[in-house]
């Protein structure tokens, strides 16, 4: 699984429907979800921290939680079939953990109220990511290439003589 954080809400240029972008780590990958106007509000009302006057759904989710001493422990988007994401949240309280089904989209808008991880299964960002820094894979395909051409096959062979040899003069 690789742990991805929501870089923002972005539009689809043709449809206007709202995008939620996770990113990864080293911020060369980015995985795409289509969402909902009422989720991509919720998902920006939480990254910017602002608070509504009355609890809206996923503010009174986070509310629930926290009165029955419950936590999200993380979210988990675990698979991608026929365009349609699948989540799944853990909570827990006490001992007691649950897994329970998600839309993405409202995953994500818990997971940034509970500060809590969003994990990709590697599957789902390599059918569905887009590269973000196409300059730096460049560079590490040319760095691989490079170290390819200069590699001979006495490197692989030399080592195992040294050992033996090592190994031989103990003796």
């Amino acid at each position: 699984m690789i742990e991805m954080r929501v870089a923002g809400i972005a539009l689809d240029a043709a449809t206007r429907t709202p995008i939620v972008l996770l990113k990864d780590g080293t911020e060369r990958r980015a995985l795409p979800i289509w969402i909902g106007q009422a989720e991509a509000k919720a998902i920006l009302l939480a990254l910017e921290q602002e608070k509504p006057l009355r609890p809206l759904t996923h503010d009174l989710m986070t509310n629930i939680l926290q009165a029955w001493e419950m936590t999200l422990d993380r979210v988990v988007i675990h698979s991608l079939q026929d365009n349609t994401y699948y989540a799944v949240l853990t909570l827990r309280q006490g001992e007691i953990k649950k897994e329970i089904d998600a839309r993405p989209s409202d995953a994500i808008a818990l997971a940034v109220r509970c500060d809590c991880p969003i994990w990709v299964l590697e599957e789902v960002v390599a059918d569905a990511s887009i590269p973000v820094d196409r300059d730096a894979d460049e560079a590490e395909r040319q760095a691989f290439r490079e170290f390819l051409d200069k590699i001979r096959p006495e490197d692989f062979t030399h080592q195992g003589q040294d050992q033996d040899l090592e190994d031989s003069s103990a003796s």
